[in-house]
């Protein structure tokens, strides 16, 4: 089955269960990735989180069902997913600007959130310059945090986690125990478990680990290794979203089972000329 087929089957596995549960790890299994890689993935391709447009989607039937039946309202929470007709008011009230209540009224203004159905529509205006390279596993120490799947959350995280990280003086510590073959700082999404994964800010080492880090293994892999040059974060973030867009789904490749990985030369982080990697886990599509 191709890329868009799978991902377009997770949709369709989203609109039959907007009232009931939405397992985020079957729908990932569909996808034939992991539920952190497909969460990802879909955000950066959708232009939504995954736990927003479910939550959209819903609050837009339940507007529909408010005006074309009686249904209580504190039916309408359980039966899309909330334990309390409070959450289902407040969430009802971040879509649409009213509550539930308002709705049944004649006139009232509400928004509709379609569903969404992809399509790979290929610019090719702009070259992305990667390399695939199969390596061995290697061991990194550094500082993790444990984060949310949710991936709002995490994404507003990271950012605080690396600020913290650079507050606390560990950085160039670590740096001096840097592997040279690959002498910059990581950025490591490893550990998914369904529910919540553990992002690293580390350098590749085979010393000993510092005071107050951790460590942890790179598994051996083949990754799909791109180029990025431009002013942190925005040029990482845009070219991401380019390669879950564009690149993946055309490649022949999907996700393999390990971590994402950021690379993080030394440099000018600011500068529209610095120069960093992103490391995507691979094997070739069956």
């Amino acid at each position: 089955m191709e890329w868009l087929e799978r991902v377009n089957l997770v949709l369709e596995y989203i609109e039959e269960n907007l009232d009931g549960k939405i397992d985020y790890a079957y729908a990932a299994q569909l996808a034939c990735c992991s539920t952190f890689h497909f969460q990802r993935m879909f955000s950066y391709i959708a232009g939504i989180p995954l736990s927003e447009y479910i939550r959209r989607r819903r609050m837009t039937i339940a507007a529909f069902e408010l005006q074309s039946c009686n249904t209580k309202i504190i039916d309408l929470a359980l039966k899309y997913g909330y334990e309390s007709p409070t959450s289902f008011n407040r969430a009802f009230q971040n879509v649409h600007g009213i509550c539930p209540s308002a709705a049944r009224m004649r006139g009232i203004s509400l928004k509709a959130f379609p569903r969404i159905s992809f399509k790979i529509s290929i610019k090719g205006d702009v070259e992305m310059n990667y390399r695939i390279e199969k390596k061995e596993g290697f061991r990194i120490i550094g500082v993790k945090e444990h984060l949310s799947m949710n991936m709002e959350e995490s994404f507003a995280r990271v950012p605080e986690f690396w600020a913290e990280t650079i507050k606390n003086g560990i950085i160039p510590k670590m740096c001096a125990l840097m592997d040279q073959s690959l002498p910059a700082l990581l950025g490591v999404s490893a550990c998914m478990d369904g529910e919540n994964f553990d992002y690293y800010i580390a350098v590749a080492t085979d010393k000993t680990a510092l005071e107050n880090t951790v460590d942890y293994e790179i598994p051996a892999a083949t990754w799909a290794i791109f180029e990025c040059v431009g002013s942190m974060p925005k040029a990482i973030q845009e070219l991401q979203k380019r390669i879950m867009s564009e690149w993946l789904p055309t490649s022949g490749y999907e996700y393999a089972d390990a971590p994402d990985i950021e690379v993080y030369f030394e440099g000018d982080q600011y500068s529209p000329t610095y120069r960093s990697e992103i490391w995507l886990p691979i094997v070739k599509r069956k």
